[in-house]
């Protein structure tokens, strides 16, 4: 059976796109028929991110200038430079959305305000899965989307069947995160979704192992000096990211340290499949083969 999974957040950078492109390849090594969908029609970034410019784009064909053959683009070359994917691989198609302002504006005005042009445009998003199951024997559905409340977003959520709420745990991720989970993911979980906390950027593999913070939080530690001390020993980021899932009633599916060696590079490419034995990819890997998202 296929499944879908959804790529969310509150707020921009958050990493979900990297963690969503680099499961996408990692499940295509493994012998899985993977679709990928730029759905973030706000700020796309798949094609940069693949250096790909198609012939048409998930634009036009919402638009109904387009068929689904001619959006998606059989990118399986791409991962087998690096994992030799052999007769035993799965495929990677992935769905570009144009990041041209006008093309925006026209989905936006296609949306519309009336209910009626919503729906059809949730129908065409429905019809678009559908496709992706019957014509690409998709075993995963990997979708990319914006982040926020949004229309595009609603939708997007609304074709998954797992969705994966990324975040940092800074103080507006984690309000965000609350208010998303109350006011929204609770809909989707009546009608039969999963959804999951991921946490991106955990601190740990580098930063120390005992932060700092300026001394007007804490009291001032002797060995530090006079303008930074040592947060406390129950201070947690594990522990911090448990009560939230309590809070929120959403499983902890994974806690991605921040590894700076990907936050910080000029350009980040398929970690999993360049880099193996990177912790990143050890924890992408754990990823692709938990429980909750088996076909």
């Amino acid at each position: 059976m296929t499944q879908s999974i959804a790529f969310h957040s509150y707020k921009g950078g958050t990493g979900k796109t990297t963690i969503a492109c680099n499961l996408a390849a990692m499940l295509a090594t493994k012998g899985y028929n993977v679709s990928m969908l730029d759905l973030d029609v706000y700020a796309p970034s798949l094609h940069a991110y693949f250096e790909k410019t198609p012939y048409k784009w998930i634009n036009d064909l919402l638009s109904d200038n387009a068929k689904i053959d001619d959006v998606m683009v059989d990118m399986t070359s791409v991962i087998e430079e690096y994992a030799g994917l052999g007769k035993k691989g799965g495929k990677l198609w992935i769905g570009f959305s144009n990041p041209q302002k006008e093309e925006v504006y026209k989905l936006e005005g296609g949306g519309g305000k009336q209910a009626n042009a919503k729906i059809q445009l949730l129908r065409k998003f429905i019809q678009l899965r559908e496709d992706l199951i019957s014509e690409y024997d998709s075993d995963y559905i990997i979708i990319d989307t914006s982040p926020g409340i949004r229309f595009w977003s609603i939708n997007s959520l609304a074709i998954a069947d797992t969705l994966f709420l990324t975040l940092k745990l800074g103080d507006l991720d984690i309000e965000g995160t609350r208010k998303m989970a109350n006011d929204i993911y609770g809909s989707f979980t009546k009608f039969g979704a999963k959804s999951y906390l991921l946490l991106n950027r955990v601190g740990g593999y580098c930063v120390p192992n005992t932060p700092i913070v300026p001394r007007n939080n804490h009291h001032r530690s002797e060995e530090e000096g006079n303008d930074a001390v040592a947060l406390p020993p129950q201070y947690d980021e594990a522990d911090l990211g448990k009560s939230l899932s309590d809070e929120v009633s959403m499983d902890l599916i994974s806690a991605i340290p921040c590894y700076c060696d990907i936050q910080f590079s000029r350009k980040e490419f398929l970690t999993v499949l360049q880099y193996p034995n990177h912790p990143f990819a050890k924890q992408l890997e754990k990823l692709a083969t938990a429980k909750q998202i088996k076909v």
